[in-house]
């Protein structure tokens, strides 16, 4: 184990022939796996004045709702939670972590929003992953929405369970389609697993997906939960790392 002494002279060395890069923009930054300040005045946190079940944006003297669209049409879950706003360097983190896997700038937004995630899950929490398509497993070796769950169960004491919802089919990606057909396609993408679960009493299930745009996975996804016996009487919850404003 080097000394605190000689650990120093190396780490100097090393900023000298490969400087600090932002994890976003990998421009200069003050030190290694940080971000600079421009990409850090450019993350935007998802407002949490906004309705406790579906997480649309309120005025403050409205929040937490219930919104107007949930109480003329309840979605089937209690409560949808996201951590960020789906653009900026938010957006470019994530797309790099799916189309490149470089998971540096992801990992940056997980540790910043550590104190939200203690606030939001508890040890015991079950989180599922929403399921992808076997062959985009097959092809790129990753399951996004299972390695966010690791992530948070990491970081909270949550658990990860991935047996209970599974794909119907294998179809392309929600991204290459519009909003009309993203909903049309979810309705029929997902089934309950064949193997029985269930939820131990007091302890609570999220659903977690990495984007929420349409709304559409998330919801037929915790639609189809809801039939499973396994809930033992729980509400399910929904999360995603990040989200589209309404109307982007």
């Amino acid at each position: 184990m080097l000394s605190t002494a000689l650990q120093s002279l190396v780490d100097r060395c090393l900023d000298a022939l490969l400087p600090p890069a932002c994890v976003f923009c990998q421009g200069p930054a003050r030190q290694r796996g940080a971000a600079c300040d421009a990409c850090a005045r450019r993350i935007r946190v998802w407002p949490r004045k906004s309705c406790a079940r579906c997480g649309e944006p309120l005025p403050a003297e409205l929040a937490p709702g219930p919104c107007g669209a949930c109480l003329r049409k309840p979605p089937p879950f209690s409560r949808m939670e996201s951590l960020y706003v789906y653009d900026g360097p938010v957006r470019e983190a994530i797309l790099n972590w799916k189309l490149a896997g470089k998971d540096a700038g992801v990992n940056w937004l997980m540790d910043a929003a550590a104190a939200r995630l203690g606030e939001l899950f508890a040890p015991g929490d079950v989180l599922l992953p929403v399921p992808m398509p076997l062959s985009r497993m097959r092809r790129t070796g990753l399951h996004h929405a299972a390695n966010l769950c690791r992530a948070i169960a990491r970081r909270t004491g949550a658990r990860m369970e991935s047996g209970w919802l599974r794909r119907a089919g294998d179809a392309g990606r929600q991204s290459a389609r519009g909003r009309s057909e993203r909903w049309r396609h979810a309705r029929r993408a997902f089934r309950l697993a064949d193997t029985t679960h269930r939820l131990d009493e007091g302890s609570r299930l999220w659903v977690v997906d990495d984007i929420r745009t349409t709304g559409a996975t998330l919801h037929w996804a915790c639609r189809t939960l809801a039939r499973s016996a396994a809930l033992n009487g729980a509400g399910i919850r929904a999360f995603s790392l990040a989200r589209t404003p309404a109307g982007a």
